[in-house]
Order: structure tokens, then C-alpha cells, then sequence
């Protein structure tokens, strides 16, 4: 046996010609079946395939290998001659050597080897402009985009790219100069089984899971709503100790009748697509952690109401019925965010190399840096430098994409009861 592939792991490796059949056209039921009816005819091996219909309009590409010289001329007749009955245009195309994609010695070729990644653009709207200038930037590293497919239509574009031969880190930041440079998002992770592995997902609650600041609602009751809010911003900035920050918001508080509490969760407002994320997810048999910097009694009832399974927040200190203006236990802070995803994670036997943490302010960067993939959901600058990926539109439900879950999978699953 030679020192080169094995043609037992890999059976195609030898072949001595391949033919690459496409069929392009208006799509109608049975072409694939028609197709592979008349290759059948010969002696050939499917190596590839890849259908795509858009708005009624069929590719389909068919990757063939021949041990020994195909009969061309008979091939050509059969498939034209298909072509021609069902309206569609066929091209076929013939090389020489092994099947493309396997070297001559070590198996993978060295841009193989360098890694497959996905590669997820969004936008709103996603313009030929932003996909030229990723497209671009993927080429300018060296890497081929071997295969794009869209995950979404509304209310984002997404489209999904398996990329080869590309050095992630590198490729990450180029990618990222482009999209904001046309508005879009754009994020890079590893190929394989990685994202089909994740099975937890911990998030922050405050401006990601809802569209509210909780203690900015007890402010304005308060009558401190502005002064709370500038601490509460800087502290997201990363500018003030949080936990320090938080004691100084709440001391404002004080004296507020607990009465207050249930008129908060009343106005409390989910962010677009935070229901659909979490039902979804909770159907593919995800564990679900809330970690907040706010407060037991408003956003607790919220979890329960969506099936949460861990949750951990401050607890506000009540005696007499009103507010005292102080927090009971210790402040879940940054480091705590972190700690927390570690318990829950523990708890759901899950590792953290599988676990998904998303969030939007400087109290999260522990908890996105240590969990498998951190996301920024409409963060502050630091967290997504930070962060694998930042998502900078109003919809917590394209997280799905990043998993690679489709907009018509998702859909189909909310017409089935759980």
C-alpha cells in the first residue's frame, strides 16, 4: 500500500474522471428522481449533490465519479435529451485525476486543513453591497466559500456560508470591519457538529431578554428616574463598579410601597422574538438561565411564566411594606454572572464549551467569555469587541440562526403543540 490516501477510507479517491452535471430551469415535481433514472443507465458513483430552488427556479448540481472512461457521448444524449423533455438547461463538465477537495498525500488539502467555518450574514436589508464586500474579504484571506444556503427572510435577511480554508481570528475581525461598514451583522464559527452541541443558553435580562431597565421603571415611581438612568448607563459602560452602582441606585428607592413591584412587572416588555427563541429551544431540549442584575420579585413571575429553568438576581430588602432602599445578600455583579453560568451549566450536566451566553452590558463579559459562544444582543462597544458575535438588530430570535435553525423550521414547529 502506498504512503498516499486510503482508497478504502475514501473509495473516490482513485477514480480516474468526474463529471459535474447541472440542470437549471423552472423546478416541477420528479426532476431528481428523472435525473438520477437516466445516470443509472451507467456506470457511475454519486459523489456530491446540491439542489436550491429560489422563487420556482431550480439548480441542481450532481457530482459523479467514473472508475474507468464513462461513455461522454451516451451521457451527454441521455441527460440532454431529459433536459429538453422537462424545459430545463443542462451543462456537463469532465476532469481528470481524483475527486476535487482530496490531495495526493495527506488527505485534506492544506486550505482544508487551515478549518471549516460557518460564516452567518444578517440584515435588514441585506444588500448585494454588504455580501460583495464579505464575499471579498473571504477571498482576500484565501479562503473559498464552498456552499451558501438562506436561513431567513423576515424580519432579517440571513444567509449562512460554509467557508474552507480560513484562519478564523484573522478572518473574524475582517469580516466585522465589513459589516459594520454596510450595517450588517456578521458572525464566524467553527465547522462541524460544534453548534449542533450546544444545549444551554443563559441570558441577561435587562434591555436583552426585555426591552426595559427594571430599576429604571421603580425610578420613575420614585421620582429619580434621570438620576438613576445616568448611573445605570455608565455603569453598563464599564465606567463604575456595579456592584457599587447598584447599592447607589437602590438607596434612591427607598420608602417605594412594595405595591410598586407588581405595577412594574405589569409594564414589564419582551424583546421581539424572545418567545419564539426560548419555545423553540426548549423543543430541541435546551436548558434555559436568566442572570440579572435586577430583582428577584419583577422578574422572577417572568421566568415562571416562560418556563425558565435557572434563574438568579438581586433581591430587593422590604420591611413594612415599602422598600428600604437596600439589596438583601450579596450583588449579582459581573464575576456573579459568571459564577452563575457555571452553576447552571452544573446543573444541566452540560459543559461550558456548550453552553450560550448572551448579553449587552460590562457586567456580562465574564459570563459571555466563558460560555462555548458569547453573544453581544445591542451592546455596549465593549462588549462586542469582547464577545464571539454581536447581533445589533431588534430581534432576539435570530440567536436561532447563529445555531443554524431556519425561519421555515422554526415556523413549522409553532404550528405543532409542544
Amino acid at each position: 500500500m502506498s504512503s498516499g490516501t486510503c482508497t478504502c477510507c475514501y473509495p473516490y479517491a482513485a477514480m480516474a474522471t468526474t463529471l459535474l452535471i447541472t440542470l437549471t430551469g423552472r423546478d416541477r415535481p420528479g426532476v431528481t428522481s428523472r435525473l438520477f433514472g437516466i445516470l443509472a443507465r451507467h456506470p457511475l458513483t454519486v459523489l456530491d449533490i446540491e439542489q436550491v430552488v429560489i422563487r420556482g427556479r431550480l439548480v441542481l448540481g450532481v457530482l459523479l465519479g467514473s472508475a474507468g472512461p464513462p461513455d461522454l457521448t451516451g451521457i451527454h444524449v441521455d441527460v440532454g435529451a431529459l433536459a429538453d423533455e422537462l424545459g430545463l438547461e443542462a451543462e456537463i463538465t469532465t476532469a481528470s485525476g481524483e475527486a476535487p477537495g482530496r490531495s495526493s498525500g495527506s488527505g485534506l488539502s492544506a486550505a482544508a486543513r487551515r478549518g471549516r467555518l460557518h460564516v452567518t450574514l444578517l440584515g435588514s436589508p441585506l444588500t448585494p453591497g454588504a455580501i460583495t464586500a464579505i464575499a471579498g474579504q473571504i477571498a482576500a484571506g484565501g479562503a473559498n466559500i464552498d456552499r451558501i444556503g438562506r436561513l431567513a427572510q423576515r424580519p432579517l435577511t440571513c444567509i449562512e456560508m460554509d467557508v474552507s480554508g480560513a484562519d478564523p481570528a484573522p478572518l473574524r475581525e475582517d469580516l466585522a470591519r465589513a459589516a459594520a461598514a454596510h450595517g450588517v451583522d456578521v458572525a464566524v464559527q467553527r465547522g462541524g457538529l460544534h453548534r449542533r452541541a450546544m444545549r444551554l443558553i443563559v441570558m441577561d435580562v435587562d434591555s436583552t431578554l426585555i426591552q426595559d431597565e427594571v430599576i429604571d421603571l421603580l425610578a420613575t415611581r420614585a421620582g429619580c428616574a434621570a438620576e438613576v438612568a445616568k448611573v445605570t448607563e455608565a455603569a453598563m459602560r464599564g465606567e463604575l463598579d456595579f456592584a457599587e452602582s447598584l447599592r447607589e441606585r437602590v438607596r434612591l428607592l427607598a420608602g417605594l410601597p412594595v405595591s410598586v413591584i407588581e405595577d412594574v412587572r405589569d409594564e414589564l416588555r419582551l424583546t421581539p422574538g424572545a418567545r419564539t427563541l426560548i419555545t423553540t429551544l426548549r423543543r430541541l431540549g435546551y436548558k434555559f438561565g436568566i442572570v440579572s442584575g435586577g430583582f428577584t420579585q419583577v422578574i422572577g413571575p417572568l421566568a415562571d411564566s416562560l418556563c425558565i429553568d435557572y434563574v438568579a438576581a438581586n433581591t430587593l430588602e422590604i420591611a413594612d411594606g415599602k422598600l428600604t432602599g437596600r439589596v438583601d445578600g450579596p450583588v449579582v455583579d459581573r464575576p456573579a454572572k459568571a459564577a452563575a453560568l457555571r452553576r447552571f451549566a452544573s446543573l444541566a450536566g452540560v459543559p461550558l464549551s456548550q453552553a450560550v451566553a448572551v448579553g449587552d452590558g460590562a457586567n456580562d463579559l465574564d459570563m459571555i467569555a466563558a460560555a462555548g459562544l458569547g453573544v453581544a444582543f445591542n451592546a455596549k462597544p465593549v462588549v462586542r469587541d469582547a464577545a464571539d458575535t454581536s447581533l445589533s438588530f431588534p430581534y432576539l430570535d435570530a440567536i436561532l440562526y447563529l445555531l443554524g435553525i431556519p425561519r421555515d423550521e422554526i415556523e413549522a414547529a409553532e404550528t405543532v403543540e409542544p
